[in-house]
C-alpha cells in the first residue's frame, strides 16, 4: 500500500481551506513557493518564476502569480491578503518577475521553476509541481532531480560529494535515535555538489530538532541542512501503522463489513488515528462552519467575480425555486444547486472556500450534503459522517486516478466531487456502503470525458454551471443506487477508466484555456479584458 494512503488527511480532500479560485493553480502554487522559500537561510530578496504548460497559459486568470508571491512572503492558503500579494511584496522589498516557459509534455502540467536570491546573496532554484487539490511535489533543486512529497518527515542536506560524508551524516542521525525510512543522494558530478534527502519515521522533539540541524550544518562539507515541511501532508503517528486504512474500494468495503460500519465511520476512525480525536473533531467543525458560510453568503449578498463573468446566479436560482422546483429539479436539489453555484461565486472573487476536492469543483459536496441535511433535519454529527464518506471516496480517487483538471480534465474535478457527493447522499439517506460505492461509480460513468476549458483561464465559466450539473448527477446517482440500480462497472474500475480517459485528452482540453468552450467566439469576445 502506498504510504500516501497512510498520511493523507481527510482535510486535504475536504480542503485545503483556501482563497480561490483554484486549488492547484492558487493554493498549490502558494505552497510550492512557501516550501521553496523555506530552503533559504535568509529572507528571499529576488525571485523569478518560470511557468510551464497549464501554469503558463492560465496563471493570471487563476491568480497563480499572486499566490506564488504570497507563498514566498509566507502567507497561508486562507489569507485574504493573497489578492494584495504584489503590493505586500513591494512594501517588503521583494523583487519578482514571471516568465512563460515553453510547453513541455515531459513536465507535469502544473510546473514552475522558482529561482531565488536571498538577502545574503545566496541563490537556490527549485522546480515544483502542483498535483491537484493543493498537493505539491518538489522535482528539482539546483538542477538536480529529486522527488520530495512530504509523506515522511524530511531533512534536506546540501553537501560536497566527499568521501565519508554520507556515513558521517547517517551516524549523526543515529545518535539522535532516528530511523531512516528512505535516503536518496543526488549529485551533479563525482566530487561536486550533492544533495541528500533523508525521509525519517519521526523527528526529535523541540530543541532537539534545532540541535540536530545545527549538528548537521557543523560538518565541514555541509552547506545547507534544513527540515522540509510539505503542506498538505501529515506524518504517520509514532504508534505505528494507521488502523483502519485503505487505498482502494475493496479495502474500504472490507473494513466496513468487518465492523458493520459506514464509509464515514471508517474514514472518521482513520482520521482520529492520524490527527487525534480532538484535532479531527475541531478540523471537521471548521470545515462545516466554512461550508455553511460559502454556500449561503453569496446567495444573500452576491458579489461579481474578478473576471466579471459570474456573480448573482446562485441568488437567481434560489429566487426561482417557488416557480420551477416542483416541476423540474425538486426543492432539495434546487437548494443544493443554488448552494453549489454560490461557492464558485465566492471562490471566483478570491473569497475563502473549502476545496472539496478542488476549488473548481468546491460547490458540489457542500451543496449536496447541506441541502439534504436540511431536508432530513440531520444534525452536525450526521453531516460530519457524510462528509467523511465523501472524503473516503476522494482519497481513493486521489490515490488511484486524479482530481486535477490539468491532469485529467474536468471529469477529474467535477466528476470526482460529484462521486464524493453521491456517496455522502447515500449515507445520509441510510444506504449501505455498497450502495455508496455504486452511486460513486454511476456518477463517474455519467461525467466521463468532461473536458476542462476555463474561459479566459478563469475558474468561472463553465465551472459554475458544471458544479450545478455535478450536483444533479450526484442526486440522480444516489437515488439510482438507493433504489437498487447497480453499475455494470464497479467503482475501482471506473476510477481506472477515468484516469485513462484523462490521459487521452489533448492538452488543449486540460485546463489550458486553449480548447472547448474557451475558444468559442463569444467566450473570446467576453474575455477581452478578463486577465
Amino acid at each position: 500500500m502506498a504510504n500516501g494512503s497512510a498520511t493523507m488527511s481527510a482535510f486535504e480532500i475536504l480542503g485545503p481551506i483556501m482563497v480561490g479560485p483554484s486549488s492547484s493553480h492558487t493554493a498549490g502554487a502558494l505552497r510550492l513557493a512557501q516550501v521553496a522559500a523555506s530552503l533559504m537561510e535568509a529572507p528571499v530578496a529576488r525571485v523569478r518564476f518560470v511557468l510551464h504548460n497549464s501554469f503558463a497559459h492560465t496563471y493570471r486568470g487563476h491568480g497563480t502569480d499572486r499566490a506564488l508571491v504570497a507563498g514566498i512572503l509566507g502567507l497561508a492558503t486562507d489569507d485574504e491578503r493573497i489578492r494584495d500579494a504584489f503590493d505586500l511584496a513591494r512594501e517588503r522589498g521583494l523583487a519578482f518577475e514571471f516568465v512563460r516557459g515553453a510547453d513541455d509534455t515531459h513536465l507535469h502540467p502544473n510546473t514552475v521553476d522558482i529561482e531565488m536570491v536571498d538577502g545574503a546573496g545566496a541563490s537556490c532554484s527549485v522546480r515544483g509541481e502542483s498535483l491537484g487539490g493543493g498537493r505539491v511535489r518538489l522535482s528539482r533543486i539546483n538542477g538536480v532531480g529529486v522527488k520530495i512529497t512530504g509523506e515522511y518527515d524530511t531533512v534536506f542536506v546540501a553537501h560536497r560529494d566527499a568521501r565519508g560524508v554520507l556515513a558521517a551524516l547517517t551516524v549523526l542521525l543515529s545518535t539522535y535515535g532516528l530511523n531512516i525510512a528512505f535516503m536518496r543522494t543526488y549529485r551533479t558530478e563525482r566530487g561536486g555538489a550533492a544533495y541528500t534527502v533523508f525521509e525519517l519515521d519521526e523527528l526529535p522533539r523541540g530543541s532537539q530538532l534545532d540541535a540536530l540541524l545545527q549538528a548537521l550544518r557543523a560538518h565541514e562539507h555541509v552547506e545547507v541542512a534544513t527540515l522540509i515541511r510539505m503542506p498538505g501532508t501529515t506524518a504517520a503517528p509514532e504508534s505505528g501503522e494507521l488502523a483502519p486504512n485503505f487505498a482502494d474500494p475493496w479495502e474500504l468495503l472490507a473494513l466496513c463489513e468487518r465492523g458493520g460500519r459506514s464509509l464515514g465511520s471508517i474514514a472518521r476512525a482513520r482520521e482520529e488515528a492520524l490527527l487525534g480525536a480532538d484535532a479531527a473533531a475541531q478540523a471537521m467543525r471548521r470545515v462545516i462552519e466554512m461550508m455553511r458560510a460559502e454556500t449561503t453568503e453569496p446567495v444573500e449578498h452576491p458579489v461579481r467575480s474578478l473576471g466579471g463573468l459570474i456573480g448573482g446566479e446562485a441568488a437567481r436560482v434560489h429566487a426561482g425555486a417557488d416557480r420551477f422546483a416542483d416541476g423540474l429539479m425538486g426543492a432539495v436539489q434546487t437548494d443544493a444547486v443554488a448552494r453549489a453555484m454560490a461557492v464558485l461565486e465566492r471562490s471566483a472573487s478570491m473569497g475563502v472556500i473549502v476545496a472539496a476536492p478542488t476549488a473548481g469543483s468546491a460547490g458540489i459536496v457542500p451543496g449536496c450534503v447541506l441541502a439534504a441535511a436540511a431536508h432530513l433535519g440531520a444534525d452536525d454529527a450526521a453531516v460530519a459522517e457524510a462528509l467523511y464518506a465523501a472524503a473516503a471516496i476522494g482519497l481513493i480517487l486521489t490515490l488511484n486516478a486524479s482530481v486535477s483538471g490539468a491532469e485529467g480534465g474536468c471529469q477529474a474535478e467535477v466528476g470526482s466531487a460529484a462521486a464524493m457527493a453521491a456517496a455522502a447522499l447515500v449515507q445520509l439517506f441510510g444506504g449501505t456502503p455498497e450502495q455508496a460505492l455504486d452511486a460513486a461509480s454511476l456518477t463517474l460513468a455519467n461525467l466521463l470525458g468532461l473536458v476542462c476549458d476555463p474561459v479566459g483561464g478563469l475558474v468561472e465559466v463553465p465551472c459554475q454551471a458544471r458544479n450545478a450539473i455535478g450536483t444533479a448527477a450526484a442526486f440522480s446517482s444516489a437515488q439510482l443506487a438507493l433504489s437498487g440500480v447497480r453499475p455494470l462497472v464497479p467503482f475501482d474500475e471506473m476510477a481506472s477508466v477515468m484516469r485513462s480517459v484523462g490521459a487521452a485528452l489533448p492538452a488543449s482540453l486540460r485546463e489550458t484555456a486553449q480548447g472547448g468552450i474557451a475558444q468559442a467566439p463569444s467566450a473570446c469576445r467576453a474575455c477581452t479584458g478578463c486577465a
